[in-house]
C-alpha cells in the first residue's frame, strides 16, 4: 500500500472514530439520569453502597460480551455466538482447572474464546460468508461441546481459591471483576482509537470494497476482529465462572441479544464503520439499570424478558432513524 494511501486511510479512519452521534451524546445520558432519579424516590436503598457495588457486578458480564461485539459490528459484521462460546470457554476451563491448576484453566478459557472467534472470522473471510449465517452456526456447535464436554449438567466443582479470587474478591473497594472489565475495556478502547488495526476496522466496516482497494488484508484483519471478539468471551466466561461459582453448558443465553441491544442502542451504527466505546457503555449502563431498577421493584423475569425485546426493537428502530439523519 503507498505511503499517500496509508496516510489518507488512517485520517480517514480518524475522522469517524471521532464522529458524534447526537441522540447517543445526550438522550441516553439524561435517559440514566431520570432513571436512576425515579428509582431512588421509590426505592431509597438504590442509591445505597451494597446496590452500587451489586449494579456494577451486574453490568460487568453484560460490557465484556458488549465490547467484543461492538468491535465486530464497527468492522460490519455480527457476532451471536459470543454466549455459546462462553459457555464452551468456561466448561474447557474448569476442567482444565480441576487437573492443572487455575493458571492453566484461565489460559484455556481465553485460548478457547480467541480459537472460536478465529474459526468464524476465518469461514467469514474465506468464503465471503454472511457474518450471521457462520456465527449462527457456531452458536450450535461451540453450545454442542459445551454439553458434551459437561455430560449436559452444569459443573460446581470449582476451586474456591479461584471463587474467592476472582468472583468474590476486592481490590481498593471495588470487586477484582470490575477491575477486569475496566482493564479489558481501556485495551479495546486503546486498540480501535490509537492502533493501525482500530483504523482498518473502521474503514473494512466503512467500506469493504475501498478498504481491499487501499491494500488493506481484509481476510486477516477479520479474522483478527472475531479473535478479538472470541477473546472477550473467554474474558467473559472467567467473570461468570467465577461469580456463578459453576461452569455451566448454557450459560447466560440472552446475553447476545442484549449486547447487541447494548451496543446498538448506544448508537454504533449496525451497518458498521461508526462508533466508539462511550456509546457502547452508555448502552450497557441502561440496559443494566433497567434491570437493576426492577429487581428491586419485584417485577417479574417474564415482564423483564419483554422489556429487553421491546428495548431491542426501540434500538433498531433508532438505528434506523439515525442513518436516515446521516445522508
Amino acid at each position: 500500500m503507498s505511503t499517500g494511501r496509508a496516510v489518507g486511510l488512517f485520517s480517514a479512519g480518524k475522522n469517524l472514530i471521532n464522529k458524534k452521534v447526537s441522540f447517543s451524546d445526550w438522550m441516553l445520558p439524561l435517559l440514566i439520569v431520570l432513571t436512576a432519579t425515579v428509582a431512588g424516590i421509590v426505592q431509597p436503598r438504590f442509591f445505597s453502597l451494597n446496590n452500587g457495588i451489586n449494579l456494577a457486578c451486574q453490568l460487568v458480564p453484560l460490557l465484556i460480551i458488549s465490547l467484543g461485539q461492538a468491535v465486530v459490528i464497527i468492522r460490519g459484521g455480527l457476532d451471536l455466538s459470543l454466549s455459546s462460546s462462553m459457555s464452551l470457554a468456561g466448561v474447557a476451563g474448569v476442567l482444565v482447572m480441576n487437573q492443572f491448576g487455575v493458571p492453566a484453566g484461565l489460559l484455556t478459557m481465553l485460548i478457547v474464546g480467541v480459537l472460536t472467534g478465529a474459526v468464524s472470522g476465518i469461514l467469514i473471510a474465506v468464503f465471503n460468508t454472511s457474518p450471521l449465517v457462520i456465527t449462527l452456526g457456531m452458536l450450535s456447535v461451540a453450545q454442542a461441546f459445551a454439553l458434551i464436554l459437561s455430560g449436559g449438567v452444569p459443573i460446581y466443582d470449582i476451586p474456591a481459591s479461584y471463587v474467592e479470587m476472582i468472583g468474590y474478591g476486592t481490590l481498593l473497594g471495588l470487586p477484582v471483576m470490575v477491575w477486569i472489565a475496566i482493564m479489558l475495556t481501556i485495551i479495546i478502547g486503546v486498540l480501535l482509537k490509537y492502533t493501525l488495526f482500530g483504523r482498518y476496522v473502521y474503514a473494512m466496516g466503512s467500506n469493504v470494497s475501498a478498504a481491499a482497494k487501499s491494500g488493506i488484508n481484509v481476510g486477516f484483519y477479520t479474522a483478527v476482529v472475531y479473535m478479538v471478539s472470541g477473546l472477550c468471551a473467554g474474558t467473559g466466561a472467567i467473570i461468570l465462572t467465577a461469580w456463578t461459582s459453576s461452569a455451566q453448558p448454557i450459560a447466560a443465553p440472552n446475553l447476545t441479544l442484549q449486547s447487541l441491544a447494548a451496543v446498538v442502542l448506544g448508537g454504533v451504527a449496525l451497518t458498521g464503520g461508526a462508533g466508539n466505546l462511550r456509546q457502547v457503555i452508555t448502552g450497557v449502563v441502561v440496559l443494566t439499570l433497567l434491570s437493576n431498577v426492577m429487581n428491586m421493584v419485584g417485577v417479574s423475569a417474564y415482564y423483564q424478558t419483554l422489556a429487553v425485546g421491546i428495548v431491542i426493537i426501540i434500538a433498531v428502530i433508532l438505528d434506523r432513524f439515525r442513518r436516515q439523519s446521516s445522508h
